[in-house]
């Protein structure tokens, strides 16, 4: 399968993509995971990507991009994955289009993790407070979930228009949400 998850931070998109990839047998692809392994490997666009950040900017599309693309390439993805972070923009879903038109393949769908935005803002706050995350503030939270809904969000009418958008609940325990998850993906993969 391919697939892409969606959702506002803090919505559980990679714990639930941790149990997707195995039940499934396919990557969960980060691209945060993907930016730190780079960086770590000290490959060309992890180099570039570490002088970013130690600048203190934001990744370029150009550079995710790239990395996505290599990523998607690795011999373990060629029978599907599940992207994490990525596409985030309109521009991001017709390179991940191009990506894929390049080995011929598709995305099956694409899991939109539902969840309500106050439950969501205390569980990160309460996340925050066990793990000592300083920068997780209440004016932070909120302010990634509203860039989440002003740049993110609007990719769910983009796949909802390609028959590709699948909407689960994502409030709850995470055996519940992973159970509606496996119901809703097994649906795709009979069809």
């Amino acid at each position: 399968m391919r697939l892409i998850i969606l959702g506002p931070p803090g919505a559980g998109k990679g714990t639930q993509a941790a149990k997707i990839a195995e039940k499934f047998g396919i990557p969960a692809i980060s691209t945060g995971d993907i930016f730190r392994a780079n960086i770590k490997n000290e490959t060309p666009l992890g180099l570039q990507v570490k002088e970013v950040l130690a600048s203190g900017g934001y990744v370029t599309d150009e550079i995710t991009n790239a990395i996505v693309r290599d990523r998607l390439f690795e011999d373990d993805a060629e029978q599907g994955f599940l992207l994490d972070g990525f596409p985030r923009t309109a521009a991001q879903v017709e390179t991940l289009d191009a990506i894929l038109a390049e080995h011929g393949h598709a995305l099956e769908a694409v899991l939109e993790l539902t969840v309500d935005s106050e439950a969501v803002v205390q569980r990160l706050l309460k996340r925050a407070e066990i793990e000592g995350r300083e920068d997780d503030t209440e004016a932070v939270i909120r302010e990634r979930q509203a860039i989440y809904r002003r740049e993110t969000a609007p990719l769910t009418e983009v796949y909802s228009a390609r028959g590709l958008l699948v909407q689960v609940d994502g409030m709850g325990s995470v055996d519940d949400v992973f159970t509606r998850i496996s119901a809703a993906l097994e649906g795709v993969a009979r069809s």
